[in-house]
């Protein structure tokens, strides 16, 4: 389902929870809006959605991934500025991202993964665990 984007401030400071098996419909109400929204958005976490969980959705060369509770492995020591935007927030900000990252989650059947992202792709998934945290970019 389809859902509206939260602009509360308040609420998108939260840090997340951990998502469990349950929460697997709030990840395919978060792939459903992030489809819906590609013309102008390639990442969402579930607090972008008004649900405080540690669930995130990404497009990545293999379309687009849902992350459920991800977490960093590996982050490179090289890192570059950027100015990143957001749905939930108006305007852009600069950031600095990791040129490179691993992250450990489970997918939607809840199998764990591991990855390796780099440049753009690298720069969407830091942004939103930055989401999960509570940290607004």
């Amino acid at each position: 389902m389809i859902r509206e984007i939260c602009k509360d401030v308040l609420f998108l400071a939260l840090k997340s929870t951990d998502a469990t098996a349950d929460d697997i419909s709030v990840a395919v109400d978060l792939k459903d809006t992030l489809e819906n929204n590609l013309d102008r958005c390639v990442g969402m976490a579930a607090n972008m959605i008004g649900v405080n969980k540690r669930i995130i959705a990404v497009c990545t060369n293999d379309g687009v991934v849902v992350m459920i509770n991800p977490v960093y492995t590996f982050r490179s020591d090289e890192t570059y500025e950027a100015e990143e935007g957001c749905l939930s927030l108006e305007g852009e900000r600069p950031t600095v991202r990791h040129k490179k990252i691993s992250v450990e989650y489970y997918d939607m059947k809840f199998r764990k993964k591991r990855k390796t992202f780099s440049d753009f792709t690298a720069q969407i998934i830091q942004h939103e665990m930055d989401h999960l945290e509570g940290i607004l970019i």
